[in-house]
């Protein structure tokens, strides 16, 4: 655990060199860094906070509006962060909490907004609190804290339910009680090391609470919520009568997540975050059955954003992506929330390795597939998804086309769930490695001292250097795109796109005098012209007033 103190650095304005544009979040474009994997500033090695710090011009200039941090609390890293151990102090790892400060300054200075991660579902087993209710024994008003149970079977031997970890196995772990005698069981939807709080308890909303409080009064501009779907879980934790319970996910509202009690947690948080200047807001990790129950999360009273993963999981497929983005609409529209839209996050196959598969994989997938293909669909794809109204996610590297490194070898990996049989797929550390900046060096300019995770051959052609400047890379692109996005009026905010006719396979709409098309078919098709190019993932032709748009490419158009 930390050593250092949990006082914070002096307040700062949390955004007193930050464009005061109203609804900022609206239409935000939030680059999402992994900070073991960004920038390594001292050489050992590991991303850090200083690091962070030092790279922050480069999202500037790349034309994001918010930076979104990766936990870098102070943890045992069970599971790279999510178990954290103190909310309050930054792992030495990572470095100080004067260099969260400063990086938080600095983001500030340059225009940058910083959203923090917070974990309210668990903590870490070294937290003080669950070291304390396993110190106190059966009966302690500090196990109340967490949901301690008696287990089933002539001596407890058994579980207390048959709920199941999203990492494998049974959601439960028996301690040895103080005498060393086996005793009650502990709940974790995750790993071991990550036991669940209670939130019936008020020792545990009041915590969090002051944890909110903390890092506002350090300035960060909002939260993105880990597991926002958990926490509350349904009254006398109920069996759930089925086995392969992760199949269930998604399709529906389970006893453990999804639960409407998370919603007055919500309510009491947004209280906190509007008393504070300079539109501070939470971004909701919902995973949901349906984008309708996401909204829930995101009414006016409750939280601002929320992730939408049915988009995430969406096929490259112009029907099945009209449909989702008709629903994503649909559903935001009436409690006035803006629709968010991403393609990769730290925990899912990276989309340029994703679309270079056939459909149906899932988002967890270990096969590098057609590279090129892959890449294609992944351009035209972010220019598709920049271009629908809300607000845009951006996955550090996919900015620079990387794919996922499917050929990690067995030994180097480091994803808790890849040790635990019979949960997640564990290949996340392929969208984990570190991130090329140079075109030589022992990790591509990642750090001095080589990488935490083996970064491939021929890494350096796809970084930082060797794409800046360089007409028609992914890099290039996305500053493009992020421009024009930005200067273009009729992109960004809003709750609503106008379908315009297009053969199969395409998708294309208008919003005022911009139009998008995106082509997802394996053929060149023939669209009308619809004015002036702003900008495509591919090459097009025109001529009298038609355009060619070739396979698996999205072109920008507007009338103004």
């Amino acid at each position: 655990m930390s050593q250092q103190p949990s006082a914070a650095p002096a307040p700062t304005s949390a955004v007193a060199t930050v464009s005061e544009r109203h609804d900022w979040w609206r239409d935000a474009v939030i680059y999402q860094v992994y900070p073991r994997s960004f920038a390594d500033s001292n050489g050992d090695g590991m991303g850090d906070l200083e690091g962070v710090r030092t790279r922050l011009p480069y999202l500037r200039d790349l034309g994001v509006d918010a930076v979104w941090l990766s936990p870098f609390y102070a943890s045992p890293q069970a599971d790279a962060g999510y178990d954290v151990a103190d909310y309050r102090a930054v792992d030495p790892m990572f470095g100080t909490l004067l260099d969260a400060d400063a990086l938080i300054r600095d983001a500030h200075a340059l225009g940058l907004r910083i959203i923090v991660d917070l974990v309210p579902n668990h903590s870490s087993d070294q937290y003080e609190w669950f070291k304390r209710a396993l110190a106190e024994g059966p009966g302690s008003p500090s196990r109340d804290r967490y949901h301690f149970r008696p287990g089933k079977g002539k001596n407890g031997e058994l579980p207390p339910n048959d709920w199941e970890s999203i990492f494998g196995g049974p959601a439960w772990t028996r301690v040895t009680e103080p005498d060393g005698t086996p005793g009650e069981w502990y709940l974790h939807l995750f790993a071991p090391e990550q036991p669940d709080f209670n939130w019936e308890h008020p020792a545990v909303g009041d915590e969090f609470r002051s944890i909110l409080r903390f890092w506002l009064d350090m300035g960060v501009d909002g939260f993105r919520i880990d597991v926002a779907h958990g926490m509350v879980k349904a009254e006398g934790l109920p069996d759930l009568g089925s086995h392969e319970q992760l199949k269930l996910l998604g399709n529906d509202v389970m006893p453990f997540f999804d639960q409407d009690g998370v919603h007055a947690i919500y309510r009491q948080w947004r209280l906190i975050l509007d008393e504070y200047s300079g539109e501070r807001i939470f971004v909701a990790e919902a995973w949901t059955p349906t984008v309708e129950r996401t909204a829930n999360y995101v009414r006016p009273d409750e939280l601002h954003q929320a992730f939408n993963f049915q988009y995430l999981g969406t096929h490259w497929d112009a029907e099945e992506l009209r449909t989702v983005i008709d629903r994503t609409l649909d559903a935001m529209r009436p409690v006035g929330a803006p629709a968010t839209w991403v393609l990769s996050n730290h925990d899912v196959t990276r989309h340029a390795t994703r679309f270079a598969n056939p459909a149906g994989l899932g988002t967890q997938i270990r096969l590098a597939g057609d590279r090129a293909l892959g890449l294609r669909r992944a351009r035209a794809a972010t220019l598709l998804m920049l271009a629908l109204p809300g607000s845009a996610y951006v996955y550090q590297g996919e900015e620079l086309g990387l794919p996922d490194v499917v050929d990690l070898p067995d030994e180097v990996r480091q994803d808790p769930a890849y040790f635990r049989g019979a949960g997640q797929d564990g290949f996340r550390d392929g969208c984990r490695v570190p991130i090329p900046w140079t075109r030589e060096g022992s990790s591509y300019g990642f750090g001095a001292g080589g990488s935490w995770l083996p970064q491939p051959a021929g890494w350096g052609e796809l970084s930082v250097e060797a794409q800046t400047g360089e007409p028609g890379s992914t890099l290039e692109l996305y500053r493009e795109a992020l421009a024009v996005r930005r200067s273009t009026a009729d992109l960004g905010a809003g709750d609503a796109v106008e379908w315009l006719r297009a053969p199969e396979g395409v998708v294309a709409f208008r919003r005022g005098a911009f139009v998008c098309v995106a082509n997802t078919t394996g053929e060149s098709v023939a669209m009308p012209a619809y004015g002036r190019v702003l900008l495509a993932s591919g090459e097009i032709t025109e001529a009298a007033g038609e355009a060619k748009v070739p396979a698996d490419t999205t072109v920008w158009w507007t009338r103004a």
